[in-house]
């Protein structure tokens, strides 16, 4: 396709996308549920999932959503009603996911990890009147309804939905009166007739809870619009391989999270829209994966983050199973990949990409082309659709091209608004334009590369110290498994930096060889003053470094340590 120079002007990264992707989708005037419908009609007989050796078709699992959303009506579930879905991977959440948008209402995505009090906030924030979860967290949803009242909780077993197991029972969970158990819920409806709920493709879908680490969490809303935008625009990116691959061999390995908006969009809503079968696990156990993936042919994707990638890459059962034949297309998200895992994919043939996104943005943006030019720890060019330009966070001008500024994204990818936080989606929502928080810079071809986060940035007697270059120093180690930078308070120099390390494991290694290493590779004043080992690095279920958490840990202890020498 010819692309004009009037567009080029405006988006020159255009040049660099595959044959097969279009600078502007034509996307469908329809709600998100008519993804499965359409792949339902023409792929009925495929399965659309896979959990344990349990299939369902995508016919049954249309037929199935129709029956749940027509007995959530039954049961007073209104369009516009909010409803957590506080489940794992599992068909349940698929089912349980699509049975609310089709009745209009809103998915409140909730972490099953979530402690009582972190689904407490969840639950008053969005007002949540109807709950989805299962029989391990029955705990905090007791504890939960009895501060806030939800007038509609459906409970599961995970293993309800496994040929080879035996179906719980409503007695056998010990459900209170009032509660729904699922399977029975489903039992109790046979009505396939699609309800008449009218949908515009800007009603709310997702609402999905951000910023945790950096203070109170904020609920990003995620449209019809936006779901449907991001499901076209994976399927088209990744065309250029996948298309290749008839849809009876299309299989999707889903250890993303669906409680988060990447795993929900990338794997769960992707694999709808291009006949993929999503092989469901629930949790990712590194063991577990590698027999799941030794247990098919092939897979035609993998959607990832950089923990789970570099956990199958390091496993000795690698090169047995040939991964790079296994699979088609897998991709990293959510956190940078590391230079040294990106080499060891290759030096594996693996066909791996990566890319960028955010909660705001449906979980995409920016990322690598599949066909083409692939530079190492850029996050890529922008999809269809989407203009970015790179803004000195001090002026609010832009910069120019080479030097470091914030992502500025537009595009049918960004959310609506921030849940009931008005003030919060002014200063983040500027003339359609989401300012992102990212630090990131253009090369000479307009592929985007991240410096660091604006809020993790270091300023050190007066200079400016990005946390990721420092980690990405240390990963270069050959003892260094894991590394998180900070900025801790310091009276004398504004801050100090401060790494945590998890070595490599059975390995010796010290803070000094460390800081040494550092010497060598950065400037002065980016080397860490201090190094403190740690078994395990706190990240987010993506894979996000969770640097807020260090340095919240490390003024408690400096405030302790302040109280006992007073």
């Amino acid at each position: 396709m010819l692309i004009s120079e009037e567009l080029l002007a405006k988006r020159p990264w255009l040049r660099y996308y595959d044959p097969v992707v279009l600078p502007s989708i034509n996307y469908p005037n329809f709600p998100a549920t008519e993804i499965l419908r359409n792949t339902a009609n023409v792929e009925g007989d495929k399965a659309a999932t896979w959990f344990y050796g349990t299939e369902i078709t995508f016919w049954d699992l249309h037929i199935t959503v129709i029956r749940l959303a027509n007995k959530l009506i039954e049961l007073g579930v209104k369009k516009g009603d909010r409803v957590g879905i506080y489940l794992p991977n599992s068909p349940q959440f698929v089912i349980a996911y699509w049975a609310l948008l089709t009745v209009g209402a809103i998915v409140v995505n909730l972490n099953p990890m979530y402690t009582k009090d972190e689904l407490q906030f969840c639950v008053e924030n969005t007002g949540i009147t109807g709950l989805f979860a299962f029989d391990m967290v029955l705990p905090n949803v007791k504890a939960v309804c009895e501060i806030v009242s939800i007038p509609l909780v459906v409970i599961t077993r995970i293993t309800d939905f496994v040929d080879a197991a035996p179906t719980s029972t409503r007695e056998e969970l010990g459900l209170p009166d009032g509660w729904h158990h699922f399977s029975e819920l489903l039992e109790q409806s046979t009505n396939t007739v699609p309800p008449r709920v009218p949908i515009v493709p800007t009603d709310p879908a997702i609402i999905q809870f951000t910023g945790g680490t950096t203070g109170v969490p904020k609920g990003a809303v995620l449209t019809h619009r936006n779901v449907v935008a991001a499901s076209y625009m994976v399927e088209m990116w990744g065309s250029g391989v996948i298309a290749r691959i008839p849809t009876s061999r299309r299989f999707v390995l889903c250890t993303l999270p669906y409680f988060h908006v990447y795993g929900e969009v990338v794997a769960m809503c992707y694999s709808v829209q291009s006949a993929s079968t999503q092989v469901i696990l629930p949790r990712f156990d590194v063991e577990e994966v590698l027999n799941t993936i030794a247990a098919f042919p092939e897979f035609s994707f993998w959607p990832c983050v950089p923990t789970m990638l570099q956990a199958v890459l390091n496993h000795p059962r690698v090169e047995e199973l040939n991964l790079a034949k296994r699979f088609a297309l897998i991709n990293n998200g959510a956190a940078p990949c590391p230079l040294q895992l990106i080499q060891k994919a290759n030096d594996l043939n693996i066909f791996l990409s990566e890319g960028w996104g955010m909660s705001e943005t449906t979980s995409l943006g920016i990322t690598q082309p599949i066909q083409g030019v692939k530079k190492p720890l850029s996050i890529g060019i922008p999809y269809p659709d989407t203009d970015v330009k790179i803004i000195d966070i001090n002026t609010g001008e832009p910069v120019k091209q080479g030097e470091t500024g914030e992502i500025w994204i537009k595009s049918p990818l960004v959310m609506s608004h921030y849940w009931n936080n008005p003030e919060e989606t002014a200063n983040q929502l500027k003339d359609g334009w989401l300012r992102t928080g990212d630090l990131a810079y253009m090369d000479e071809d307009y592929y985007i590369f991240i410096v660091d986060r604006s809020k993790d940035l270091i300023i050190a007697g007066g200079y400016n110290i990005y946390p990721r270059e420092i980690d990405e120093v240390l990963f270069k180690h050959p003892k260094v498994k894991d590394a998180i930078t900070i900025g801790i308070p310091d009276e004398y120099r504004g801050e100090t930096v401060k790494s945590f390390v998890q070595p490599v494991a059975d390995v010796e290694v010290t803070a000094e060889e460390l800081i040494a290493y550092c010497r060598e590779h950065l400037a002065a004043y980016k080397v860490p003053r201090s190094i403190e080992f740690r078994s395990e690095l706190p990240r987010s279920n993506v894979g996000k470094a969770l640097r807020r958490k260090l340095r919240d840990e490390e003024i408690a202890k400096m405030k302790r340590e302040k109280e006992a020498n007073a």
